[in-house]
C-alpha cells in the first residue's frame, strides 16, 4: 500500500452551487472536531503527528487547526481554483502516512456527511 499524507475529500454537493457554502460547513465541523481526528490520524493514537505536525516543512501545527487557500502549511488547504471556481474538493494535511485510511475515512465522513450541524451523530 503507498503511503498517504492527505485525503482529498469531495461530495457530490460539493459541486454544484451553492457549492462553495457545503465546503465551508464541512471544514467548519472539521475545526470543532480537530483534536478527535488527530487521535485518529496516526495509528499511535495522534503520537506519530505530534512529531510530525510541527508547523514547519509544509506541515500545520498539531496545536492549530487552519483552512487556507492553496497553502501546503494548513490543516486544510483548499486548491486555489476550488475557491475561484466555488465548488470542487479540499485535502486534509493532517494524516500520518502510517495512518489506518479507513478509520480516517471513516472520520471524516462521519464529521463531514453524517452529522448535524451541533455536531452530533444524525439518527438514522
Amino acid at each position: 500500500m503507498l503511503p498517504l499524507d492527505l485525503f482529498t475529500v469531495s461530495d457530490a454537493r460539493f459541486n454544484p452551487p451553492p457549492a462553495k457554502r457545503h465546503i465551508e460547513e464541512a471544514v467548519e465541523k472539521l475545526r470543532r472536531r480537530h483534536v478527535r481526528h488527530i487521535g485518529v490520524y496516526d495509528p499511535h493514537g495522534g503520537q506519530d503527528n505530534v512529531r510530525r505536525l510541527t508547523g514547519l516543512h509544509e506541515t500545520s501545527s498539531i496545536h492549530d487547526f487552519t483552512a487556507v487557500v492553496a497553502h501546503r502549511g494548513a490543516s486544510i488547504r483548499i486548491p486555489r481554483h476550488v475557491n475561484q471556481e466555488g465548488r470542487g474538493y479540499f485535502e486534509d494535511r493532517r494524516p500520518a502516512a502510517n495512518c489506518d485510511p479507513y478509520a480516517v475515512s471513516e472520520a471524516i465522513a462521519r464529521t463531514c456527511f453524517l452529522e448535524g450541524d451541533t455536531g452530533e451523530e444524525k439518527s438514522t
